[in-house]
């Protein structure tokens, strides 16, 4: 689609964005956006749903409905608005922190449920508005506000939670391919049932300024190296201890989601009832 910008969803009058130089939540709410206005949505039929964090301030610059909750219950929010209203379309804006550490039994839950909500989570390693704390995703062995020493924990996979859990759709990809990431996220928009697009993102003020990543070039680079599809993940030795992660559609199912599910239940409960009048 040509002169696909994404400008009918951004306030311009709150520009320049808040996020620090070098930080990807610029890419991601830009191929976010440009996805809404590719799959036609409206301002008023369209729901961003956000927890606290870098990646929660999002809601700031958009046009949609926006829901800002606390922090980790992002999905749970989400959920009642989609139950409450299954034709919205229901967006859930997360950092790693909010989506999987602080809010993970939630991540889980909405994922076993299949609820027809999309996830976009962003994930820089780390806490990055509270000041650069240890997350479920910070490598092991790398170094936080407070894990000056290394990390002794090993990290999260978050697809991979999301694919054993049950979600629908799963897609990971890093903000140096922008335009790939806003084909994973468009293709999230559109499936029913419970999709996932995880952005590995630079935190270079924390993150990266602990991990010989100040640069945000030199993280960019990073990323555009450990960032390999399936096959290349493979072929390399020990790559998950080597930093690398894959990249890529991980997982593209049609299971029936809980709305569907539910209406089902909802029809056989309303006949038995009738029945027994």
């Amino acid at each position: 689609m040509p002169n696909v910008n994404g400008k009918k969803f951004l306030r311009n009058n709150v520009l320049p964005n808040m996020w620090c130089s070098g930080c990807g939540n610029g890419i991601v709410l830009s191929a976010l956006l440009r996805a809404f206005e590719e799959l036609g949505y409206k301002n008023e039929d369209t729901v961003v749903v956000t927890g606290i964090g870098c990646w929660g301030k999002a809601d700031d610059y958009l046009t949609t409905n926006a829901l800002h909750t606390t922090h980790g219950r992002a999905l749970a929010y989400a959920t009642g608005v989609k139950a409450v209203n299954p034709k919205l379309h229901v967006v859930v804006l997360m950092g790693d922190g909010d989506s999987v550490t602080i809010g993970g039994n939630h991540f889980i839950h909405a994922a076993r449920r299949n609820i027809d909500l999309t996830a976009i989570v962003v994930n820089n390693f780390n806490f990055g508005m509270t000041g650069g704390q240890f997350s479920a995703t910070t490598p092991a062995e790398s170094f936080t506000s407070t894990t000056a020493y290394g990390n002794p924990e090993r990290q999260l996979d978050i697809c991979a939670l999301a694919e054993v859990a049950g979600a629908n759709y799963v897609a990971r990809e890093t903000v140096y391919n922008g335009r790939m990431l806003q084909t994973y996220i468009k293709e999230a928009l559109s499936k029913k049932g419970f999709s996932i697009v995880e952005a590995v993102s630079p935190c270079s003020t924390h993150y990266g300024s602990k991990n010989r990543l100040k640069v945000p070039i030199t993280f960019l680079r990073w990323l555009k190296e450990k960032g390999v599809s399936r096959e290349e993940y493979l072929e390399i030795p020990a790559a998950g201890e080597q930093g690398y992660f894959i990249t890529g559609k991980l997982v593209d199912r049609n299971a029936p989601d809980f709305s569907t599910q539910y209406e089902e239940i909802r029809r056989r409960a309303m006949g038995a009832l009738g029945a027994a009048k």
